[in-house]
């Protein structure tokens, strides 16, 4: 017999950075939708011209489009323009979610920052861009949780808080310095938030995924030319062969899926992730055990 989620109908989810059409965030928001939630999702209203080819191609409206899907589930969505980087921004939109939707009891920090000038030794790294990824990837996960977490604490229901981390954050390579500190600083955040919101039946994971094929990865070769990627450290300057890389360092043989990050986050928000707290969990096809 299939073992079914529970804990899950009804409930009211968070997750940002959800707009890209081949986003891990989309795949968790309709996740979440598919297993009985509302959700709310936030994104930073890209300009139409920003958006890839392909989802130009398909009509694509970020979290507008997003928001039909999980409507189309017969769910509630409550989609909101929200810059993570924003304290008094976030606080509104708590408050905004809950006047929406009535409560909160699961917050996905999904939003991540853009790469560029990061992606250089640390000797070359603007401090602007180090500064760039740390607000995006580090405060805002922290300014999301504070907000939040408020909110569970106040309805005194529990709840869950899960930061999408990577597993950079564990596997250190070159040139990948500010996205690294940033994901271990988000593993640090969970762990000690853990410890503190035990006591008001609060969860507080994070999942790290490896190497995924989404949306921030579609511009990476798949030959032999050089590139830099999420999750497993940037191969700048070096040559990345993308199907040698899956060859060679990922046991299952294979990159992850969108969904297989998003089923992880419905599992730690179920009933049957109950008992489950302070974790930094590896999904990433085996590829941390190589190091």
């Amino acid at each position: 017999m299939a073992m079914e989620l529970t804990g899950l109908e009804g409930k009211v989810a968070v997750v940002t950075g959800a707009g890209r059409m081949r986003g891990i965030g989309r795949a968790i928001a309709v996740a979440l939708a598919r297993a009985g939630c509302d959700v709310a999702i936030t994104g930073t209203g890209r300009d139409p011209a920003s958006l890839a080819e392909a989802e130009r191609a398909a009509g694509w409206r970020d979290i507008d489009s997003v928001a039909e899907e999980i409507e189309a589930l017969g769910r509630r969505a409550l989609p909101l323009i929200l810059d993570v980087t924003n304290a008094f921004q976030i606080d509104l939109v708590a408050s905004n979610t809950v006047n929406a939707l009535g409560r909160v009891d699961f917050v996905v920090n999904n939003a991540g920052s853009t790469r560029g000038l990061d992606q250089n030794p640390v000797v070359d790294v603007p401090p602007n861009a180090w500064r760039r990824v740390m607000d995006v990837n580090l405060n805002g996960a922290f300014y999301v949780s504070r907000a939040f977490g408020r909110r569970l604490v106040a309805q005194g229901e529990g709840g869950a808080i899960i930061n999408i981390s990577a597993i950079a954050s564990k596997v250190f390579s070159a040139n990948e310095a500010a996205y690294s500190a940033s994901k271990a600083g988000q593993n640090a955040l969970t762990a000690c938030m853990a410890r503190e919101m035990g006591q008001y039946k609060v969860r507080v994971n994070a999942v790290c995924p490896g190497l995924v094929d989404a949306a921030r990865m579609d511009s990476t070769p798949r030959g032999k030319d050089a590139a830099r990627q999420e999750g497993v450290g940037a191969k700048a300057n070096a040559g990345f062969d993308w199907d040698a890389h899956v060859e060679t360092n990922i046991p299952l043989g294979r990159a992850g899926e969108r969904d297989d990050v998003a089923n992880a986050v419905v599992y730690l928000c179920s009933d049957q992730g109950s008992w489950i707290t302070g974790q930094s969990i590896n999904v990433d096809g085996g590829n941390c055990v190589w190091h």
